[in-house]
């Protein structure tokens, strides 16, 4: 990573404070910004959508509204794991090429809201290249377990996006 990037991202612990909603794939625990939440529902009927990337379980109907949904242990080159009792699909807005849209992310389990303050956020670790750490806002050390902070945005991408709406 650049000298320049350290530099910017070391003042983010303060931007990055707030409240987050953990969920769990796997054994690690993550976190988005409740700001993007907007309602969190249990595992329904998913329409698959042909020629699409296979972390794309498809599409649902939540109230009237085709919700396009990913699974992000697949996403995330993690094994599949059946969906149970406790595993959860968050509906976060994100910004989408004309409008803010609505996508699913399927998890494992949700786990509760945190208050997150400035000082229990590092920037992420560098492993490389920028982009497998993309994906990640911070690293929050949250009653001794560490979080990793997700932007929805760049978790869903651009490219999804692009290829959801044509």
């Amino acid at each position: 990573m650049e000298a320049a990037s350290v530099a910017q991202r070391s003042g983010q612990g303060a931007e990055l404070a707030g409240k987050y909603l953990t969920f769990s794939l796997g054994q690690e625990g993550y976190g988005v910004g409740i700001l993007s939440v907007r309602e969190i529902i249990g595992v329904m009927e998913i329409t698959a959508v042909p020629h699409t990337p296979a972390y794309i379980k498809g599409v649902i109907n939540l109230r009237g509204k085709v919700i396009p949904v990913l699974d992000l242990r697949l996403k995330f080159n993690m094994s599949h794991k059946e969906y149970d009792e406790r595993t959860c699909v968050i509906v976060v807005e994100v910004q989408g090429q004309a409008a803010p849209m609505q996508v699913g992310m399927v998890v494992d389990s949700v786990s509760e809201v945190l208050n997150i303050v400035a000082g229990e956020i590092e920037p992420p670790p560098s492993l490389g290249s920028s982009s497998e750490t993309e994906n990640i806002m911070g690293m929050a050390k949250v009653k001794g377990e560490v979080k990793i902070l997700l932007d929805v945005d760049r978790v869903v991408g651009e490219g999804l996006l692009q290829q959801l709406s044509s």
